[in-house]
């Protein structure tokens, strides 16, 4: 039986690199030239089939085995975010306002390990391994893109596979879901159109801010009041924006945040009220209101199956280790969930924060570094299930 945490061991000087390249020379999405050049480079030089240019900077690298068996689609993001890095790490990012802060880094290079780990075992490898370097994973659109250019086709995944270093739990600790795991996104904007007017005679005016105050008050009352108590839903008003002077009441405001589901159902419950209070509050103070909403993504969901089968062979590999059994779930959104709408798969999470060495800033902070610890767990576990996924069920 192949020991992949002792492979993972001995290849994380080669993980270690590439990730710290990477986040030092961090690239936004769609613009991952770089990034994207290096891991086609990577694929190419361990002798898999490359394919460039998928959703824009995508890259595709095909790894068959000699026996017959599934097709598995394991999946890693390579965008960083338009934020300043106060690190001071020596890989520190020298692209100005340009950080990687959510882990992606480290992402690209597990998967390009998991690669090289694979690729010597080839001989032993059931079915083909879909190497998949995502862009612009950040609200960008990178998974839609990549399935627009075919990445589910030519040969079609049977299973989806992906991670997610993950600085809310300490190093050691597994996140694995047999359902919901991330949830769904939506984007809202709303503009309130009033009336404006002098502030020392706001019996003139029909003030949007006014409106605004009690629009933002009664969206709570959607998860307090029209949603079951065992069911999760957020929405988020983020911004507000109206008025330049202290005497004036202004024409209109602006506001705009997310709402963030996991149960379909549930979803069109608050899409209903969300529209019924905003309309409704908005006239009753004497206003009107439009509402632009864009659905970033579905909810990423594990198939209960094979994210079971993924958990025990996280307990084989790490019998000391912290497997979450609560059916860990965030209400961070993931585009991840375009792919597994199409493919049943499991997405999961590798512990990578360490408070003793202040590597627990939160992701998208511009603290943000992990324990690169995380990093040998992460290409251990998902090796390991790639060649367990590939037995009959």
């Amino acid at each position: 039986m192949i020991n992949c945490y002792k492979e993972a061991e001995d290849l994380f000087p080669y993980t270690q690199a590439l990730r710290r390249d990477f986040h030092k020379h961090p690239e936004i999405g769609f613009k991952e030239i770089r990034t994207s050049g290096i891991v086609a480079k990577e694929l190419t030089q361990l002798g898999l089939e490359v394919q460039t240019g998928v959703g824009k900077t995508g890259v595709v690298g095909l790894l068959a085995g000699k026996k017959k068996g599934p097709v598995i689609l394991i999946r890693a993001d390579m965008d960083a975010l338009p934020i300043q890095e106060e690190t001071n790490a020596e890989y520190m990012s020298i692209n100005e306002g340009v950080m990687h802060a959510c882990g992606h880094d480290g992402h690209t290079a597990v998967l390009l390990t998991v690669a090289k780990l694979l690729k010597s075992h080839e001989e032993d490898l059931a079915g083909t391994i879909k190497f998949v370097f995502q862009p612009a994973e950040e609200g960008l659109g990178g998974a839609e893109g990549m399935i627009q250019d075919g990445v589910l086709d030519n040969p079609k995944p049977d299973i989806t596979l992906a991670l997610h270093v993950w600085n809310d739990q300490p190093v050691g600790w597994f996140g694995i879901s047999q359902g919901p795991s991330m949830a769904g996104a939506e984007i809202f904007k709303i503009k309130i159109k009033g009336k404006g007017g002098h502030g020392a005679a706001p019996h003139l005016a029909n003030d949007p801010i006014l409106a605004a105050s009690h629009i933002i008050t009664a969206l709570q009352s959607i998860s307090a009041r029209n949603i079951p108590p065992l069911k999760s839903a957020v929405v988020s008003v983020c911004t507000i924006n109206g008025g330049n002077a202290f005497n004036v009441i202004p024409q209109d405001v602006q506001l705009a945040g997310t709402i963030r589901t996991f149960d379909p159902e549930v979803r069109e419950k608050v899409l209903e009220r969300f529209e019924v209070i905003v309309y409704g509050m908005a006239e009753t103070m004497g206003c009107s209101a439009e509402i632009e909403l864009d659905r970033l993504t579905p909810a990423v969901i594990n198939d209960g199956e094979i994210a079971m089968r993924v958990k025990k062979i996280a307990e084989t590999i790490f019998p000391d280790g912290d497997i979450d059994s609560s059916n860990y779930t965030t209400m961070g959104s993931e585009d991840m969930a375009f792919m597994m709408e199409e493919v049943p798969g499991c997405y999961f999470f590798i512990g990578s924060a360490n408070i003793e060495k202040d590597l627990d800033a939160s992701h998208h902070h511009p603290l943000f570094d992990i324990d690169e610890q995380s990093l040998i767990n992460a290409v251990a576990l998902m090796s390991a299930a790639v060649m367990e996924l590939q037995k009959p069920t």
